[in-house]
């Protein structure tokens, strides 16, 4: 259902740094690139995220209590991820590590603007 997650910037080449980095960790690259707006993914894959400033021409602005949870292989890559977006300008939102007790391992993070996302991966077994 969900094709791809927009996130707004106030500065587009900086959030394109970011995202390129996190996408080539994940095996993808752009698939949407316009004057004010990129979508890193694939077409026909599973869905993707974007940056843009904002159509209205007001200032970008974080939603609270949004968060773009991007679906990593191992707990390495969670790893990966999670140092990628801090060496890239992202800040620390929480470790990579296990969360509760149904094999669930993220880590937290946001992007330079703000935005809220985490890299997770399901390492045990799932819930019937």
């Amino acid at each position: 259902m969900i094709g791809y997650v927009t996130l707004g910037t106030n500065d587009l080449p900086r959030a394109a740094k970011f995202y390129d980095a996190i996408a080539a960790e994940m095996g993808v690259g752009r698939m949407m690139d316009f004057d004010q707006f990129i979508a890193w993914g694939t077409m026909d894959g599973p869905p993707g995220v974007a940056a843009t400033k904002p159509f209205d021409g007001q200032p970008a602005t974080v939603g609270n209590g949004v968060m773009v949870a991007l679906e990593a292989k191992d707990p390495d890559q969670v790893q990966r991820i999670y140092d990628i977006a801090l060496s890239h300008g992202g800040s620390d939102e929480g470790a990579p590590g296990p969360r509760g007790e149904e094999g669930f391992y993220a880590g937290y993070f946001r992007d330079p603007d703000g935005n809220k996302l985490n890299a997770f991966c399901m390492t045990g077994p799932q819930p019937g």
